[in-house]
């Protein structure tokens, strides 16, 4: 398995945005710069898993969307991320023409990887929370099962049957945690 490479002297979103086109996925975390390479199999399997069903629920909630990265947030003058999913909320009826127009997401996911599981346990996690992202999910294929963190929270809900995800007044998404894995 490959590795994810820090430590490349790029310090900033400005400079992150020069490096050339190289296909692989790069975030900066808080100064740090970190390229990561495609996801594994069972990962994007349960990234469709959920994204499906968000996009489907989102169409009744006016204002939100769902996407799934390749995607340039920035939670910060040096920390942008590319969350595997994530749900913003825009006003108006057109959507943003650039990423700098999304802003913070209310809801951002990360499915794990052995190469990903301490970053996005840890100094992805804290960077969402101190950013105020609603809510983050931490997907664990292995485990099946989701944490779930809120900004104050100190230890995840940790989900292995249902999870309701209640993103505005009256609007509510019921997903079976075990639906989103493959059969074994």
């Amino acid at each position: 398995m490959v590795m994810p490479v820090t430590g490349s002297g790029i310090t900033t979103v400005e400079e992150l945005f020069a490096l050339p086109e190289d296909g692989m996925r790069h975030e900066l975390l808080a100064g740090e710069h970190v390229v990561t390479p495609s996801p594994a199999f069972i990962h994007q399997w349960v990234v469709g898993q959920l994204f499906a069903p968000l996009l489907s629920f989102l169409e009744g909630v006016p204002g939100f969307y769902a996407m799934t990265s390749p995607a340039d947030i920035r939670l910060g003058p040096d920390t942008l991320v590319q969350p595997d999913l994530f749900v913003f909320r825009f006003p108006g009826e057109t959507l943003p023409t650039d990423w700098s127009a999304v802003g913070i997401p209310v809801l951002a996911i990360e499915i794990l990887s052995s190469g990903t599981a301490s970053r996005d346990r840890g100094k992805k996690r804290e960077l969402y929370q101190q950013a105020g992202v609603s809510e983050y999910w931490v997907v664990d294929p292995d485990a099946q099962l989701i944490e779930r963190w809120r900004p104050d929270d100190e230890r995840p809900e940790v989900i292995r049957d249902e999870l309701i995800w209640e993103p505005a007044e009256s609007e509510r998404l019921t997903i079976r945690v075990a639906e989103i894995f493959p059969k074994s």
